[in-house]
């Protein structure tokens, strides 16, 4: 053949009739087409794992903290989220960390809020009766509004009042994480309503069983007020059987059906997002792909008997998956950050902590 003529177009007019290897290319095409296919055979050893191990660690510390003397009313939840910002805030997150911090952040909890499903059934709603929900959804309704009105009223950012009305209304932690993947908050507030929340959260569990006796409460009827009005479902079970077995039984039950209404609050928000949202095509979508999952899952559990054994695998894989997400934030707070809040989120998360109480009790000896 004949190179010289033509030049370098002729050069490539006969490379274009001839079969080609990967040897046979010059080496500056082989070293751009190994850059763009790195990026996707090796995102997940360098960007992933090392945060994922880290994500780990700091999970690994929470559940041997509950060890200790003190530390057993807290759930592991908590304290990967306290434990996740002592580390990121004395020692510094490194940032070939970062990108597996963010996946535990977000794809980890949307699955672990999806395995929630699980945990309840349409029978164990009916359990404690027509009566029951209905106090549990007014309950966290009144709540939710109360709270966001409150925010608004004493000039508290509308995304942290969000998240602290859906950790007193609904579910504590786990409800403040699926809230904000349509509010869409700062990690910094993730973390204020967290800590609000597990603050009266834990109030309420030691505080409300003593409370039974003045009020005259029985067991099923102190079970559905802890239910309608404690914010965590460990804090709610922990309470719940101070009072005695069947309390425990229909407190875990009220608490497990406001776990279920996570859903439809979750689309009402996003709904709320959408319309408030000038540019619509930017707007997120009101039926987060998690939300109709969660939904689809309680359906199932509903309608097929799941081996206990498998049942409480799946139970383990959720709370490991959503200690792990909350280990992440806490490894992205800026305490500094949380103190530039001041002390009316705090008012806030107060006043929500007394209004659920007080109108729960309200419900359930009136109602």
């Amino acid at each position: 053949m004949e190179w010289h003529s033509g030049g370098e177009s002729a050069w490539r007019i006969q490379l274009s009739f001839l079969p080609v290897t990967a040897n046979d290319l010059p080496n500056g095409l082989n070293s751009a087409q190994a850059e763009r296919k790195r990026p996707a055979l090796t995102s997940l050893s360098t960007g992933a794992v090392p945060g994922l191990v880290l994500v780990a660690m700091i999970t690994s510390v929470a559940y041997s903290a509950r060890g200790f003397s003190g530390l057993t009313l807290f759930s592991p939840m908590i304290l990967a989220v306290v434990a996740g910002m002592i580390y990121s805030n004395v020692l510094g997150v490194p940032a070939h960390a970062k990108a597996g911090i963010a996946f535990s952040q977000k794809r980890l909890l949307r699955f672990a809020i999806v395995l929630l499903g699980f945990q309840l059934t349409l029978g164990q709603v009916a359990g404690i009766g027509f009566g029951g929900v209905g106090i549990v959804a007014t309950t966290l309704g009144a709540t939710f509004l109360f709270t966001v009105t409150l925010g608004r009223l004493i000039g508290v950012d509308r995304k942290l009042a969000q998240l602290i009305a859906a950790g007193t209304s609904i579910c504590g932690a786990s409800a403040i994480v699926a809230t904000n993947i349509v509010t869409d908050a700062r990690d910094e507030d993730v973390t204020y309503a967290v800590a609000a929340i597990t603050l009266f959260g834990t109030v309420a569990m030691l505080g409300f069983p003593l409370l039974a006796p003045v009020f005259g409460l029985d067991q099923h009827a102190f079970g559905l007020w802890a239910g309608a009005s404690i914010h965590e479902v460990a804090q709610v079970i922990g309470a719940g059987f101070q009072n005695g077995t069947l309390s425990g039984e229909t407190a875990t039950v009220a608490k497990l059906t406001r776990v279920a209404m996570l859903a439809p609050m979750v689309i009402a928000l996003g709904l709320m997002a959408r319309r408030g949202d000038s540019d619509a095509s930017g707007a997120k979508p009101p039926m987060p792909w998690f939300v109709a999952a969660f939904v689809a899952v309680v359906a199932a559990n509903s309608l097929v008997a799941i081996p206990a054994q498998i049942h409480s695998a799946i139970a383990l894989a959720a709370q490991i998956m959503l200690t792990m997400g909350l280990a992440a934030m806490g490894l992205q707070a800026d305490i500094s950050q949380l103190r530039s809040r001041g002390l009316r989120p705090l008012m806030v998360a107060f006043s929500a902590f007394i209004f659920i109480a007080a109108f729960s009790l309200m419900l359930v000896k009136f109602a």
